[in-house]
């Protein structure tokens, strides 16, 4: 059981607090997306350059997660929450002012720390704050407003970057941040979680096996696959990961147990989860420069058109969830990830110098249904894959493990683009789009073979007893839903 505070606020300011910090980290995972061109411009730098713009967020944010929220279960969940809202508000400043893209990167990892800490406590401090009877709804607000986020994403950032500059997707972070630290002051109650252990074995060997991984994929085009530099990143990243793997197996409490992995539906639904992730960043970090830097689209209108894929889970969602009840999430995920990757191929095949958005928009529509029906019913699979006791940490495992498919996919689709096409001419983006994209499109549909690993319908599942508020540890159900 948690140590719990008498409660500071009501409800409702809980969820402004968290859904206003669970929106912030979420929107910084793709608003970068569209201003990509404009940074190139006026920071300079290559492709790898612009693929750690986006990478040095999502990577810190993965490994550090689980991390995260452990601190916040020892240290307390309210004064850990204030001090990533600091660090990401922080961060947020320095990317703003970055005079190069090396700063900028720099600062994109801190933010990425600051995520890190801050996301997974938002739900903690929620269910605390929130009566039973009433966490279901708050939870779909809270969930709804992070949905927006990432729809909403490439377009804020487009419309900021051609309005204003691209220092203001950045700027935007820092007067919700500072307004949310008072707040989070008087309004939340402080928890602490009974028995809280940290793993900094193993959050250090996964750190540092993911960083040498992709610091591998991103510098293999520039470097040469043979450098010294990439291959000590591979086989040292790779190596690390064994040995974080093999800690999973031996320490007494490590922050990924890989007995979870035993199970069917726990396996099947993490691996289509980091390919499903893998194949989508990779997919919209190139397809958002091709809008602008080979169609002549505006950052603002490369984000309009971006919005029937990543806004569609606003609408299709609902629909989705429905048919999970009725059928199961297994049939409905598989069916979403087969939509996703089809969407992909589509846009491959139709990629022109000269593509109209009528042809392309079949391909934005199928992936976004696609994405919908992943989303909603992935969530209860994972909840529903391990004991109610466990759910906590499965959940964050989840949540880690898609941030890293986010990270690899940008490394490895930018590695084939950039050995295909480059930046000379529209043709030669065109010639290394193609080939990137026919590759997302081929992970993603080996996540809908992993989604078909899952059992069928289990009993859990049905009866709808994995449930967040239930879980040991509700720090780490973050953004999945």
């Amino acid at each position: 059981m948690s140590q719990q505070t008498a409660p500071r606020g009501g409800a409702a300011w809980a969820l402004v607090i968290t859904s206003v910090a669970g929106f912030m980290a979420a929107l910084d995972n793709l608003v970068v997306t569209t201003a990509l061109p404009s940074l190139r411009k006026d920071l300079g730098g290559a492709l790898d350059d612009l693929e750690w713009t986006v990478s040095a967020y999502t990577l810190t944010f993965a490994v550090l997660l689980m991390f995260g929220a452990a601190l916040g279960d020892r240290f307390g969940r309210r004064r850990l929450f204030q001090v990533g809202v600091t660090i990401f508000t922080g961060a947020s400043a320095a990317a703003a002012m970055a005079p190069g893209i090396g700063s900028l990167i720099a600062a994109r990892a801190v933010q990425g720390v600051g995520a890190a800490v801050m996301m997974p406590l938002t739900l903690t401090l929620l269910t605390a704050a929130v009566p039973a009877a009433k966490r279901g709804m708050a939870y779909g607000i809270w969930g709804a407003v992070n949905g927006l986020a990432v729809a909403s994403g490439p377009l804020i950032g487009g419309s900021l970057t051609e309005h204003i500059s691209w220092h203001w997707i950045f700027w935007l972070n820092v007067p919700l941040g500072v307004a949310l630290l008072p707040l989070a002051r008087l309004r939340l109650a402080e928890s602490y979680g009974a028995g809280a252990r940290l793993d900094l074995p193993g959050t250090l060997l996964a750190s540092g096996g993911l960083f040498g991984i992709v610091y591998g994929l991103v510098r293999g085009p520039a470097d040469g696959w043979t450098s010294p530099f990439v291959l000590t990143g591979l086989f040292a990243g790779s190596a690390l990961l064994a040995a974080f793997v093999l800690h999973g197996t031996r320490a007494k409490n490590p922050m990924l147990p890989m007995r979870l992995f035993r199970s069917r539906a726990f396996s099947g639904i993490n691996a289509a989860s980091l390919l499903m992730f893998l194949g989508m960043f990779g997919s919209i970090f190139l397809l958002s420069q091709y809008m602008q830097g080979v169609l002549g689209y505006s950052p603002t209108q490369a984000g309009l058109r971006m919005l029937p894929w990543t806004g569609m889970p606003m609408l299709v969602a609902p629909i989705a969830g429905i048919l999970s009840d009725r059928v199961g999430g297994r049939p409905v995920v598989a069916t979403g990830l087969f939509f996703q990757a089809a969407g992909l191929a589509y846009l491959a095949a139709v990629a022109t110098t000269d593509a109209s958005y009528a042809v392309q928009l079949p391909g934005l529509i199928t992936s976004g249904i696609g994405m919908a029906l992943f989303f909603a019913p992935a969530s209860n699979l994972v909840m529903s894959s391990v004991r109610a006791s466990e759910q906590g940490i499965a959940s964050g495992a989840n949540n880690a493990l898609r941030e890293v498919g986010g990270a690899l996919g940008i490394a490895i689709m930018s590695s084939i683009f950039s050995a295909r096409g480059g930046y000379e001419s529209g043709q030669a983006f065109v010639d290394g789009l193609r080939p990137a994209l026919v590759t997302g499109a081929g992970v993603v549909a080996l996540a809908g073979v992993a989604a078909l690993v899952i059992p069928r319908r289990r009993a859990a599942e049905r009866d709808g007893s994995a449930s967040p508020a239930r879980s040991s540890s509700p720090a780490l159900e973050t953004a999945s839903r």
